[in-house]
């Protein structure tokens, strides 16, 4: 069941320091949801608001990520490799919050991932996607690998989950319209950070694509 859209909901999110998760924060903030946010370093919010807990922490650590869950009703997980990273962040980072989630009793999560994921259900790659996919698998498979078995964790977590997934991410204005398809299929090669966290943001209480994988484009 999806999480309903009050002023009370409180979202779980991780990654608010990111270019992206940055995004999401403020909007969600701006559209009347309380959140808590678990960062590795909190200097790194510049967003200050009533509605807002910040808690320091890992994703990778279960307590922290418990802390961050108890007395949320959604989860926006964002988080992603970065230089040094572990080999397995997303998987692992994913699989506990997973677990913190059944403990709360949570069902919904929609985690960010890229075009590389395959969503073969749906997905119809045209040759430059499979390039690209091609160009992954050589010069970033640890990033690819883990996109991959996160979305296992996910697949067999008997949550309500939904991968977004997105091309080359830009630092544009919004143009406050988007399209979603998939892979090869009603899509272009780029989108606004700021349209892709309004996409993100309405899937908290939309059921259209749980167990799915949504590319979102410009």
């Amino acid at each position: 069941m999806i999480a309903e859209k009050t002023a009370m909901t409180t979202i779980a999110l991780f990654g608010a320091s990111g270019q992206t998760g940055s995004i999401v924060l403020k909007k969600a903030i701006e559209k009347g949801f309380r959140v808590k946010a678990l960062v590795r370093n909190p200097a790194k919010v510049s967003v200050q608001n009533p509605y807002l807990e910040i808690i320091q922490g890992d994703v990778l650590n279960s307590y922290d990520v418990e802390k961050t869950l108890e007395n949320s009703q959604v989860v926006i997980s964002l988080f992603g490799h970065v230089k040094g990273s572990p080999e397995w962040l997303q998987t692992d980072g994913t699989r506990l919050i997973a677990d913190a989630m059944k403990k709360f009793q949570i069902k919904r999560i929609i985690s960010l991932s890229g075009g590389g994921l395959p969503f073969p259900e749906r997905d119809r790659p045209k040759l430059p996607d499979l390039l690209i996919r091609f160009i992954m698998k050589v010069a970033v498979p640890k990033v690819l690998n883990d996109a991959v078995k996160h979305h296992e964790i996910l697949k067999g977590s008997g949550l309500d989950w939904t991968i977004v997934r997105g091309p080359r991410l830009t630092n544009d204005p919004p143009k406050g319209k988007y399209r979603v398809g998939w892979v090869g299929v009603n899509a272009s090669t780029k989108i606004s950070r700021h349209d892709l966290a309004e996409f993100i943001l309405t899937q908290i209480d939309d059921a259209s694509f749980i167990s799915q994988m949504p590319f979102v484009t410009d």
